[in-house]
C-alpha cells in the first residue's frame, strides 16, 4: 500500500495550543504539510502551550539529540488549591489558606529546589507500568506505587505574586514535571499548589522565536506554502560540530564504514557531503576515527 503523503524531511518549530495532544499536534501538522513520517521531540501536557519540534522524515532521526535536552518553561502556580492531577485540568482534592504567605517565603521555598533533586512521577502521566499508562490506571481511580527519579532544576525565577498565584520561570532537566515541581513548593510552604498555566519556552537550543501555531499553518492554504516554512533537518543537531568529507569519504561513510580522519575529541559530530549534503550523525572515538551513527537514506 502506497503511503500518504510526500517523503520530506524538514523541522516545524510549533508553538502547541492549549487543549491539544502533542500526537493530535503532530499529526495535523503532518496533514497540512502532506508529509509521510512526523514525530515530535517530547511531549507536552495537552494543558501546555508553547514549543514542541515536529520533525518530518530524516528529521526525526535526530530527536533523541533533544529528548534527552534541557528544557525552559514558564508556569503559572496557585496556592492553597490541590487537584488529583496537579493542573487545572483536574479535580480539586484539597483546600487551604494562604494569608501570610510572601514573595519572599515563596522565592525561598522555589530556590531550596535548584539543583539535583528526586521527584516522584504524577499518576497522571504517560509513563506505563505493565504496558499501561499512568493516566489510564488513575482515571479509574487506582494508584501504583512509582521510583523517584533524579532530576535536575538548574534555574529557577518566581515573579508576578498576586493574591494566590505567581509565576515560575525555569529551566529543567529531562523528564522533570514543573507540574510536580508547583505541588512540591505548595507542600513545602504549608498550602499545596496546582499549575494553573503552563508554557515551553526553550527546548535545547531552540526557542519560540519563529515558531507557527497551527492556526498560521492552516492559513498558508497549500502544502507547498507550509513547507517553505520549515527548517532543515539538521536544524535539531546544530550545536554538534561540524565535518564535511571528501567524495570519496561520503560514499565510504553512507556505507557504514568507519574513517580513520585523525579527528580530536568532539565525542559526536553531524557530517556532510559534497553530493549530498547532511549525511547524519556520528561518533568520534579516542583514536580520531569517526564511526557512523544515523545515517540519512540517499
Amino acid at each position: 500500500m502506497a503511503k500518504k503523503g510526500d517523503p520530506i524531511s524538514a523541522v516545524l518549530l510549533l508553538d502547541k495550543d492549549g487543549g491539544l495532544s502533542s500526537n493530535a499536534a503532530v499529526q495535523i501538522a503532518r496533514r497540512l504539510a502532506n508529509a509521510q513520517k512526523a514525530g515530535h521531540t517530547g511531549t507536552l501536557d495537552p494543558m501546555a502551550t508553547g514549543l514542541l519540534p515536529v520533525c518530518f522524515g530524516d528529521a526525526t532521526k535526530f530527536s533523541a539529540d533533544l529528548l534527552n535536552a534541557e528544557k525552559g518553561y514558564e508556569a503559572r502556580v496557585r496556592l492553597g488549591v490541590t487537584t488529583n492531577t496537579g493542573d487545572a485540568d483536574g479535580e480539586v482534592t484539597g483546600r487551604a489558606p494562604t494569608d501570610g504567605i510572601t514573595l519572599e517565603m515563596i522565592r525561598e521555598a522555589a530556590e531550596s529546589f535548584l539543583g539535583d533533586i528526586d521527584q516522584i512521577p504524577p499518576m497522571y502521566s504517560a509513563l506505563k507500568k505493565d504496558g499501561v499508562c499512568l493516566y489510564h490506571i488513575a482515571r479509574k481511580g487506582g494508584t501504583v506505587e512509582r521510583e523517584p527519579r533524579r532530576v535536575r532544576i538548574l534555574e529557577m525565577e518566581v515573579s508576578d505574586f498576586e493574591g494566590s498565584s505567581f509565576t515560575m520561570k525555569t529551566l529543567v532537566s529531562k523528564g522533570t514535571y514543573i507540574r510536580v515541581l508547583a505541588e512540591d513548593i505548595g507542600r513545602k510552604l504549608g498550602c499545596g499548589a496546582h499549575l494553573t498555566a503552563l508554557r515551553r519556552t526553550r527546548v535545547g537550543h531552540l526557542t519560540l522565536e519563529g515558531a507557527l501555531t497551527l492556526e498560521n499553518l492552516r492559513a498558508l492554504a497549500t502544502p507547498e506554502a507550509v513547507r517553505a516554512k520549515l527548517s532543515p533537518a539538521d536544524t535539531l543537531i546544530t550545536k554538534l560540530p561540524r565535518v564535511d568529507l571528501s567524495a570519496e569519504d561520503e560514499a565510504r561513510f553512507l556505507l557504514g564504514q568507519r574513517l580513520a580522519l585523525g579527528l580530536g575529541a568532539l565525542a559526536r559530530v553531524r557530517v556532510y557531503g559534497p553530493r549530498t549534503g547532511l549525511l547524519g550523525t556520528a561518533a568520534v572515538s579516542d583514536r580520531g576515527v569517526l564511526e557512523p551513527e544515523r545515517l540519512i537514506a540517499h
